[in-house]
């Protein structure tokens, strides 16, 4: 897997996870996992390949967001959310070694897709909500949602998102709770992925190699969010996601 291609957009998707983790693009990081299959799948790779390798640098993206955004969340929605979070992985990663490589792309096109049309909408849903306060039972149903789809496509952030918005946190304690949502999500994940033979030796020495431009990613978005209009970059961001989302679905229908 040499070919300049693949390296390159590779490289580009694992600086959007740095750009994402720093706060800028709204749905940036739902882009990463779609734009990596696409990327390994012109070297031949199965879309299980690209999911497995991205974990590892996800893990590193939310230790630099943990570490900024420390003690500034809601806890209660983790514990609320955290036995569906668990059940839902659990289920996601049972059905993933039973799925042939078309399955998994059609569900990663249609998760990205399904994103896209979530914030085109969401601004209308959720403009006359009252603030509602969280549970044990709509925690479960968002915990399972969240895990089952974070597991497939490492697309947990509209699931994350139905059930935080209509609380009306304030800013900061929104994006940060969301860290430290994503954060125990993605730990959870790692033992699964690593018995399941999703992150591998072979995965992680591409990990290795890439890891240096997820702070470099990070120092991007800090400095791209005080110059660019936000806004802009997020229509941007949703284009190119629905672009892959809707290449993975084709190619998927028509292989």
């Amino acid at each position: 897997m040499t070919e300049w291609p693949v390296i390159l957009i590779v490289g580009l998707t694992v600086l959007f996870i740095g750009i994402s983790k720093a706060g800028l693009g709204g749905g940036l990081g739902m882009l990463t996992a779609p734009l990596c299959v696409v990327a390994f799948g012109l070297a031949g790779q199965p879309p299980q390949f690209a999911i497995g390798f991205l974990l590892p640098l996800l893990c590193a993206g939310d230790g630099f967001s943990l570490h900024h955004y420390w003690r500034q969340w809601r806890s209660e929605n983790l514990k609320y959310m955290l036995p569906g979070i668990l059940l839902g992985v659990l289920a996601g990663v049972q059905v993933m070694g039973r799925l042939e490589p078309g399955h998994f792309n059609l569900i990663i096109g249609g998760l990205a897709v399904c994103f896209v049309a979530f914030q085109v909408v969401k601004e209308r849903v959720f403009k006359n909500e009252t603030a509602f306060k969280p549970g044990y039972g709509t925690g479960m149903a968002a915990g399972i949602g969240a895990g089952l789809t974070s597991t497939f496509a490492h697309g947990a952030g509209p699931v994350i998102n139905i059930f935080m918005i209509p609380q009306k946190l304030a800013k900061v304690e929104f994006i940060s709770t969301r860290v430290l949502i994503f954060t125990w999500i993605n730990w959870i994940k790692m033992p699964f992925f690593v018995g399941w033979g999703l992150v591998t030796v072979d995965s992680l020495k591409w990990d290795l190699v890439y890891l240096p431009l997820i702070p470099a990613g990070v120092w991007m978005g800090i400095r791209l969010n005080r110059k660019i209009s936000e806004e802009k970059f997020r229509k941007l961001i949703y284009a190119l996601t629905l672009l892959a989302g809707l290449h993975l679905i084709i190619s998927s229908l028509t292989a």
